[in-house]
């Protein structure tokens, strides 16, 4: 019992950073890129959701707690928002990539294990932990080829930005979305990724034609 009600505050800290997270996020996203309150509010988003990211990771692994789904989201949100957070040392030239590829490759490593070890330990296909892999693997291994170029790594350290940082909080959207049955059926684990995609494509559409605030490249 006392075990339980350990984890039942665990639970609860894990919520309320990702409440913090889920608003913080959102001004981030719709702020103007660069300005002071996007700055704060991406500040805040990055501690909020991986702190309740560690919780969820930790909870998935708790005795009658066993969650592939926070599992996935724990591990997700850990490697998007490390990524997205540290590649705003790329603004700089020639700046040492290596403990990003350590990252990534520990995401293809994982990501390989949350597709194959439920097939191989129980010769089933785990939906949540193989959509989950997939995803976090191709983004890996795109990172890991971009870490081959420090030119390439410096010109598009904006995008990597952008796109890892909005892949985390597609995760935390995820993560709210299904836990909540907000959508019926399975559309809750598709939805907040597709309005996500749509938006990371919306900007680097914007990157790509060099329609950027200064203050965002500076």
């Amino acid at each position: 019992m006392e075990l339980e009600k350990f984890i039942q505050i665990l639970i609860l800290i894990h919520a309320g950073f990702g409440g913090i997270a889920l608003i913080s996020g959102l001004v981030a996203l719709i702020t103007k890129k660069g300005r002071k309150i996007h700055k704060k509010a991406g500040i805040i988003f990055f501690y909020s959701m991986l702190t309740s990211a560690i919780f969820a990771f930790i909870i998935s692994v708790l005795p009658n707690h066993h969650s592939p789904f926070l599992f996935s989201i724990g591990i997700f949100s850990i490697y998007f928002l490390l990524i997205g957070y540290r590649s705003l040392r790329f603004k700089r030239k020639n700046v040492n990539s290596q403990n990003e590829k350590i990252i990534s490759w520990l995401m293809v490593v994982v990501g390989l294990s949350m597709i194959l070890f439920p097939i191989l330990l129980l010769g089933v296909i785990n939906i949540v932990l193989t959509i989950f892999g997939l995803v976090g693997l191709i983004f890996a291994l795109r990172n890991l080829r971009m870490y081959q170029s420090p030119e390439k790594i410096h010109k598009n350290w904006l995008k990597l930005h952008l796109g890892n940082m909005t892949g985390g909080y597609i995760a935390a959207v995820t993560a709210f979305v299904v836990v909540n049955d907000i959508f019926p059926s399975f559309y809750g684990w598709f939805i907040p990724g597709v309005i996500g995609g749509v938006f990371i494509v919306y900007w680097i559409m914007k990157l790509n034609k060099g329609n950027v605030p200064k203050t965002v490249t500076n």
